[in-house]
């Protein structure tokens, strides 16, 4: 299905490191800025007026622990999905290197439930030949503490949108993280705040003992929960 495209949105690959072949020890944990993740979710030709910033503090680890803060406003206008993407180090051949699954941790931090998932295309700099998404989704509830998440995305774990996993997962220019119930792309608009951090490639699915379904049919996780000494 037809992505939004822009000028504004090839600048912005423009500025972003250079991409190189993402690996099983991959992991991003936001100590030191955003690390090339940027943010979606606006019509065509509109930039979002919500960059993805970095919280110093609260993170999984508590106190000191920095991650990323993603936010959408729900409207038509930019900014209106709850979308963070990437091109930069999860572009790659996760094939060749072995990555089964993507682990992170995720906390809804607005009053709205979050049904988050992953999107991968191939190309990034025109129409897509191939888009899949995960086929299930991780509910956040409002007001839940850090989650830690697995995300499967071998071709059997992904809902195809156009060409085929395989030949994506082999060649992903892009991935995104975003909140929507079905796995479709562009998501539905949604009032938002995610509190993302520890993203890491791991090269098999953990064992099922380790694994918990949260929800019916909404997504493998292993999980924690854990409760900021404060509130922010």
């Amino acid at each position: 299905m037809q992505f939004l495209r822009s000028a504004i949105f090839c600048a912005a690959m423009a500025a972003l490191p250079a991409a190189h072949a993402v690996d099983p020890g991959e992991i991003d944990t936001f100590s030191s800025g955003v690390e090339g993740w940027f943010a979606g979710g606006g019509p065509l030709g509109a930039v979002p007026p919500a960059p993805p910033t970095v919280v110093a503090d609260g993170g999984p680890a508590g106190a000191g622990d920095s991650f990323l803060l993603l936010r959408a406003n729900g409207s038509d206008g930019p900014g209106g999905r709850l979308v963070g993407m990437n091109a930069a180090q999860w572009a790659g051949d996760y094939l060749a290197a072995g990555i089964g699954a993507i682990a992170m941790d995720l906390r809804n931090l607005a009053r709205t439930e979050l049904s988050v998932r992953l999107y991968f295309e191939d190309p990034i700099a025109g129409p897509p030949l191939d888009e899949a998404v995960t086929t299930s989704a991780v509910l956040l509830p409002v007001g839940g503490g850090w989650t830690h998440v697995v995300f499967p995305i071998s071709p059997a774990n992904l809902t195809v949108l156009q060409g085929s996993a395989t030949t994506l997962l082999s060649n992903t220019t892009v991935m995104r993280i975003f909140s929507g119930v079905a796995p479709d792309f562009p998501p539905q608009r949604i009032a938002g705040v995610l509190g993302i951090d520890n993203i890491q490639a791991i090269a098999a699915v953990p064992e099922p003992a380790t694994l918990a379904l949260l929800g019916s049919g909404l997504g493998w996780v292993a999980w924690r929960t854990r409760r900021r000494t404060q509130e922010r």
